[in-house]
C-alpha cells in the first residue's frame, strides 16, 4: 500500500511516497521532494530512499508552479512503483474547524466545507487545499484523505477551548483549535513506545520550530496547548508574535494608522525572533551571533517557553515528562538546556552530556520527571491515517 503525503504551504512544499518496506512489517520513504518557494526561482529537488539526489528542475512562476511540481512527482512516483498503484494521497489541513475530529476521505461535500474554513486560516488552508485541487487535475478518481492538525485537540474540555467572549462567539467558531496536532499525535505515539509510564501520566510536549506551540498530554490527549484560534497565539516564533495584548492591535488601528494588511504583515512575517532581534529568524544564526539583539530574542523565546510551561503543568497538576520536538526542539540543545534549567523545580535534571549530542533521554537518572527529544514525523503520521481508512 503505497501513500503519497503532500504538505503545501506558503513558504514550501513538502512531499513523500511511502511503501511497505520488503518484510511487509513497516513502511519506508521511496521518495521525498522538496520546494522552499523563498528561492528565486523556485526548484524542485527530488531524492530517493538512501538520500541520493534524483533531480532538480526549475518550476515556472504562478499558479502553475504546484502542479508542475507534483506533475513531476508523481512521474517519479510511477517510476519507483513500477506498476503497483498509487493507494491514496494524504495532506496536511491546517484547519478542520470545531467539525472535522479525524481524518476523513475527500469528497465534494468536504472540500466545499474546508474551503469555508479558509478565514481562519488564511495564511494556511487555501495552499493546503491547492494541493487537492491539483492532484485531482493530475490523477482524477485517486483518493485523496485530508488529514487536520486541529483534530488532536479536538479531545480538549469545553472550558479550555473557550474564550471569555460573549456566549454567541463560541458558537460562531471563535475559540480555541490549537495547531500541531499532527505532529502531538505522531509524539504521543512515539513516547508510548519509549516511555509508556510517562506517556500515560502528564506530558508536556515542545514542538519548537519556525513555527512553536506547547501542548498538555494527559494518558495521551491533548487537554491544553498554547496555540488558540490562530497560529499567531501562545509562544514566541521565528516571525510570529505570540500572545499579544489585542490593546496593541486597537493601538495600531486607531492612533497610528496602520492598515489591517499592515498589522497582519507585522503579525504573521516580521515579528518573532526575526523582529526582536532585527537579524535573522533561523535560531543557529542567532545562537551563533555576539549581538545583544540576537541574544535578546533567544532570551525572551526561553522566557516564553518557560512561562507557558508553567501553565501546561498547572492544568495537568504536575508533570511526568518534558518532550522536546521540531526543528529547534530536536537540534538545539542550549535551548533545550536553558529551558531545562529554568523549570528545574518540577523535577527535572538535565543530562548535560546526552544533551549535547541530542539524545533520546536527555534527563540523569536521578530526575523525577523525565525529559525527551523524539524527532517528529507529521508525514508518516499522515500515512497511517491514510492506511486506515483504507
Amino acid at each position: 500500500m503505497s501513500v503519497l503525503v503532500i504538505n503545501a504551504g506558503s513558504s514550501s512544499l513538502k512531499i513523500a511516497l511511502f511503501s511497505e518496506d520488503a518484510s511487509g512489517a513497516g513502511l519506508r520513504r521511496s521518495l521525498r521532494a522538496f520546494v522552499d518557494y523563498h528561492d528565486a526561482p523556485a526548484r524542485l529537488c527530488l531524492w530517493s530512499d538512501d538520500d541520493r539526489l534524483l533531480d532538480e528542475q526549475t518550476l515556472p512562476d504562478g499558479p502553475e508552479r504546484l502542479t508542475a511540481a507534483l506533475a513531476r512527482v508523481l512521474s517519479e512516483c510511477d517510476r519507483c512503483l513500477a506498476g503497483d498503484p498509487l493507494v491514496a494521497v494524504g495532506h496536511r489541513v491546517v484547519h478542520g474547524g470545531p467539525d472535522f475530529a479525524a481524518p476523513v476521505r475527500i469528497d465534494a461535500a468536504h472540500l466545499y466545507a474546508l474551503e469555508a474554513l479558509t478565514p481562519l486560516a488564511p495564511q494556511h488552508q487555501p495552499h493546503n487545499l491547492a494541493g487537492v485541487h491539483a492532484i485531482e487535475q493530475l490523477r482524477p478518481g485517486v483518493a485523496q484523505v485530508a488529514c487536520f492538525d486541529t483534530a488532536f485537540h479536538r479531545s480538549q474540555p469545553r472550558l479550555a477551548q473557550r474564550f471569555a467572549l460573549p456566549r454567541d462567539s463560541f458558537d460562531a467558531g471563535l475559540r480555541r483549535y490549537g495547531f500541531h496536532g499532527l505532529s502531538y499525535e505522531y509524539v504521543a505515539g512515539r513516547l508510548a513506545k519509549l516511555d509508556p509510564a510517562a506517556a500515560g501520566g502528564r506530558v508536556v510536549v515542545a514542538h519548537l520550530g519556525h513555527g512553536a506551540s506547547l501542548c498538555a498530554l494527559s494518558n495521551g490527549r491533548s487537554i491544553a496547548t498554547s496555540m488558540g484560534f490562530s497560529t499567531l497565539d501562545g509562544l514566541m516564533m521565528g516571525t510570529r508574535c505570540g500572545a499579544l495584548d489585542p490593546g496593541v492591535l486597537l493601538y495600531w488601528l486607531q492612533q497610528a494608522g496602520r492598515t489591517v494588511a499592515e498589522v497582519a504583515d507585522t503579525l504573521y512575517n516580521r515579528s518573532g525572533l526575526l523582529g526582536v532581534s532585527g537579524l535573522s529568524d533561523d535560531m543557529r544564526v542567532l545562537l551563533a551571533s555576539d549581538t545583544p539583539a540576537a541574544a535578546e530574542a533567544v532570551a525572551l523565546f526561553v522566557y516564553r517557553c518557560v512561562q507557558e510551561i508553567g501553565a501546561m503543568v498547572a492544568v495537568l497538576g504536575g508533570l511526568d515528562a518534558l518532550v522536546f520536538t521540531g526543528g529547534i526542539g530536536e537540534h538545539a540543545a542550549p535551548i533545550r538546556q536553558r529551558i531545562v534549567d529554568a523549570v528545574g523545580w518540577l523535577g527535572l535534571v538535565l543530562d548535560t552530556d546526552a544533551n549535547a549530542v541530542d539524545a533520546r533521554c536527555i534527563s540523569t537518572v536521578e530526575s523525577r520527571a523525565r525529559a525527551w527529544v523524539i524527532p517528529t514525523d507529521e508525514e508518516l503520521q499522515i500515512t497511517m491515517h491514510c492506511r486506515r481508512l483504507g
